[in-house]
């Protein structure tokens, strides 16, 4: 299979990707209901309508697509989230046509939608979790209509409807490295976001539960399409100043091949900008071991070392002022006035003196 072909130099970070489908989550996400969207409302289906947050591109999904897709659920009466996808941070794969029952609804919408797409979907209950819920997982209560925030990653157009656990190995591995390489197609046009979808598609291919069954040379081949991906969405997160996303990607791969060198370098340069200089100089350190003469490298050990320098001047400063010599005060202005009273005074007092010594 082909490698992505970067430049020579490690910092070929710039050669990437970027995409939503991996969002900062806030603190309190859980205390949110669904977001307000102000778009035209779209009625798909008796049942279902949809107001697109964010526009897609290309066509839209056919029966047996087999899609890519992130969501959120609520109930519509408490705002109670039932179901978060993004917080694993991998998509959900569905086929339009072979859904679950309960997910229905959400495939109506799914079908409306264009890969890139995000769109808020309001469904009823009888194209969700029906009459009678579910009070497993997801717990949702009985007649239940609901809210979804979807994102369609991308999909597959496979007429037979042939989902991922379908697959033999060899499949799955070659309809994510196709992935790989139209995401390099796209960043080569610049086409950042839908490239970076085409990134995380192939990662869906290689999910941890297909991953964990991999050994010898299926699990190397494997890996030479996932993780190149997570270092082109780490070194696009890098240019998007999301640094602490992007050492989360580059320590996928380093939990795989802890020498990498690429995901040191790039991690060393998410932690550099976050002012983490120490853990930054551990891994540029680390990768330079690993490859001496890399002049990237070099250059980012020299720029933490100016840093260095730079702060220890500035903070010699500061305790000069707080604990140097104290400057010496300025000498006092005379008063001419009182000098010369003074002389006066005091040839007076020698003239009395000089005339009584003459009377006697």
């Amino acid at each position: 299979m082909e490698e992505i072909q970067e430049q020579q130099q490690i910092n070929s970070e710039e050669s990437v990707i970027e995409s939503e489908g991996l969002e900062e989550k806030d603190e309190d996400d859980e205390k949110k209901g669904p977001p307000q969207v102000d778009s035209k409302e779209e009625i798909l289906h008796e049942k279902v309508t949809k107001k697109i947050i964010k526009e897609g591109r290309g066509e839209k999904p056919s029966k047996y697509s087999t899609c890519f897709l992130h969501y959120r659920g609520w109930t519509k009466s408490t705002q109670h989230k039932f179901e978060d996808t993004w917080q694993e941070q991998r998509p959900i794969e569905m086929i339009l046509g072979k859904e679950k029952t309960e997910l229905a609804g959400l495939a109506i919408g799914v079908s409306s939608m264009k890969a890139g797409e995000s769109a808020l979907l309001e469904v009823g209950w009888e194209l969700g979790y029906g009459k009678e819920g579910n009070f497993s997982f997801p717990n949702v209560p009985p007649m239940a209509d609901l809210f979804y925030e979807v994102e369609l990653i991308g999909f597959d157009e496979t007429k037979e409807g042939k989902s991922r656990g379908d697959m033999t190995v060899e499949e799955r591995i070659g309809a994510g490295d196709r992935r790989k390489m139209e995401g390099n197609v796209l960043f080569k046009d610049e086409k950042l976001e839908e490239a970076m979808q085409q990134y995380e598609m192939a990662i869906a291919y290689m999910n941890d539960d297909f991953m964990f069954q991999l050994m010898g040379k299926y699990r190397d081949m494997a890996l030479a399409v996932k993780n190149p991906c997570h270092l082109n969405i780490a070194a696009c997160l890098i240019k998007l100043k999301r640094y602490d996303e992007a050492i989360a990607q580059c320590s996928i791969v380093l939990s795989e091949d802890e020498n990498n060198v690429k995901a040191l370098f790039r991690r060393g340069k998410a932690r550099a900008e976050l002012g983490q200089t120490d853990a930054a100089r551990e891994d540029f350190q680390k990768a330079r071991k690993y490859a001496p003469e890399d002049k990237a490298i070099i250059k980012e050990l020299r720029l933490l070392a100016e840093h260095d320098k730079a702060v220890y001047q500035k903070q010699k400063e500061i305790y000069k002022g707080i604990f140097g010599k104290a400057p010496e005060p300025k000498p006092k202005q005379k008063n001419w006035l009182i000098f010369v009273w003074h002389w006066l005074v005091a040839l007076f007092c020698r003239l009395l003196k000089l005339g009584k010594h003459k009377s006697e």
